[in-house]
């Protein structure tokens, strides 16, 4: 958690001196928004089996590359595309175990049952697509902007890590994880400061993970943060 703080406010920084620095050019009648982008976020989860609750630390980090190419003569319309990667953890108190052929299995853990991390990861390259509309003008870099877009993505690591005071199960490469991941996104903002949601268009897990009471584990993911976007 402390790694995530640290680089948000180092690229934050560095998103503030780049702004700063760029030169306006009187002359030009035609413009694009190519940007880089970085972004932390609170993880919450979605269409949950009955029990299963956030426990811990749930955040992400993200970042990236957008083009821009606008579909009007003033450029306040536009559709992106680019690349990305997301890190995401979400702590849950849905234990996850692994025999000894790797089949995996999901418990439920009592809410009278202690035990001290229960932490789901996710690493991902994105590709991002975007709707764009924004205030701006071929000189003014302070604008308001709306950015709905769709996401595809391909995990490229995911573990989910169980601790107490007997044990320490570690799982890397879930045999049930879909590493297919779809999602929606939206940001809103107004010069540096944009508002940032995502939601996850499938399951974490296919159709074969289902919990030891005969749940289905077919939770999405929610993100919730910020993110800033540098030119």
């Amino acid at each position: 958690m402390r790694f995530l703080i640290h680089t948000f406010f180092l690229l934050f920084s560095l998103y503030t001196i780049a702004q700063d620095s760029i030169p306006k050019f009187e002359g030009d009648l035609f413009y694009r928004e190519d940007q880089f982008y970085v972004g932390v976020s609170y993880n919450v989860f979605s269409v949950i089996p009955s029990g299963m609750n956030s426990e811990g630390i749930s955040a992400g980090l993200q970042f990236g590359f957008l083009r821009d190419f606008p579909l009007n003569k003033r450029c306040n319309l536009a559709i992106a595309v680019g690349a990305g990667f997301s890190y995401d953890q979400y702590g849950q108190n849905l234990k996850i175990n692994e025999d000894e052929l790797g089949n995996s299995s999901y418990t439920i853990i009592d809410s009278n049952q202690d035990f001290k991390q229960n932490r789901f990861s996710v690493s991902v390259i994105e590709a991002p697509i975007q709707l764009r509309w924004r205030s701006s003008t071929v000189t003014e870099y302070k604008f308001w902007r709306v950015y709905a877009g769709f996401r595809v993505g391909y995990t490229i690591w995911n573990q989910s890590k169980y601790k107490d005071v007997f044990e320490t199960i570690r799982i890397t490469g879930i045999s049930d994880f879909n590493k297919l991941r779809l999602g929606t996104s939206l940001s809103v903002g107004y010069n540096k400061f944009n508002l940032f949601a995502y939601y996850s268009l499938n399951p974490f897990f296919n159709e074969n993970a289902v919990t030891t009471d005969g749940q289905k584990v077919n939770f999405h993911g929610i993100k919730l943060g910020l993110i800033f976007y540098i030119l």
